[in-house]
């Protein structure tokens, strides 16, 4: 069994750094593990002060919900099934893109969470370091579908 290290995660967010330079953008990033807890946090010079609760709990919602946070976007719109979940938890569950789980083996062994840009930049950032963690365990193919799929793991 695979469980998220510090020094995995402190892999995970030099990535994500990288990748958030290379797009010219300052972010917030968080990793948590399996059951939400932080592992590692960075706050990149003249990152929203903002994001750094939206970074943690976009991480700490893809773990507790099983799935992107980009999936709960659409699915929390009025007349959604899932309209409201935003409200739940304390207000912690968000529903804007950028967090993603971390999955070894189709089972949940934490999450990242990032903020920064625009949802989509945020789920870029956030991609690139999920693709790593996949690398670091040879699973480099079919990623994408795992990571933009709504399936939920046990």
């Amino acid at each position: 069994m695979v469980r998220l290290t510090l020094e995995t995660a402190k892999r995970l967010i030099a990535v994500a750094e990288q990748k958030s330079r290379q797009m010219g953008l300052s972010s917030n990033i968080a990793i948590v593990d399996d059951g939400g807890n932080l592992v590692a946090f960075t706050r990149m010079d003249q990152a929203r002060i903002a994001g750094i609760e939206i970074s943690k709990n976009k991480a700490w919602t893809s773990v507790s919900m099983q799935m992107p946070t980009a999936n709960l976007a659409q699915s929390a719109q009025p007349g959604g099934p899932t309209f409201g979940v935003n409200t739940t938890n304390f207000g912690r569950v968000v529903i804007l893109g950028g967090g993603i789980p971390l999955v070894y083996r189709e089972r949940i062994v934490g999450g990242i969470g990032v903020s920064g840009g625009s949802s989509a930049q945020d789920i870029e950032i956030a991609n690139a370091a999920v693709q790593y963690f996949a690398s670091m365990y040879g699973r480099t193919s079919n990623i994408d579908a795992q990571i933009g799929s709504s399936q939920q793991y046990s």
